[in-house]
């Protein structure tokens, strides 16, 4: 199991100490820096001012975000297993060609 450690983050004003994976500790200030960008911006680009619905709103905006960068990496994945297959069929071909000459 993997070592976590404690990590003292600001949100909006906010502090929060998360516990996290070892690995991914020197990276939380940018998922924080994140998190709190999007706040903002929903907090600029809607009516709502409790902090409550705006952090939702900002989940719900980051989820699509992951949401769609999962898709794109699944088609593009799929597109990578399609082009190695096709590669292969090919050097098997060219090795054959080869055994008989």
């Amino acid at each position: 199991m993997a070592n976590h450690v404690r990590v003292q983050v600001s949100i909006n004003n906010e502090a929060y100490t998360l516990v996290v994976p070892e690995s991914d500790a020197a990276h939380v200030d940018e998922f924080a820096a994140i998190v709190e960008r999007r706040m903002r911006d929903v907090a600029a680009s809607s009516s709502a001012v409790d902090s409550r619905k705006i952090a939702i709103l900002a989940a719900i905006n980051l989820a699509g975000d992951l949401f769609r960068m999962k898709s794109e990496h699944d088609r593009l994945d799929q597109r990578l297993a399609e082009r190695s297959a096709e590669c292969a069929e090919l050097l098997d071909q060219v090795l054959k060609n080869q055994a008989r000459s």
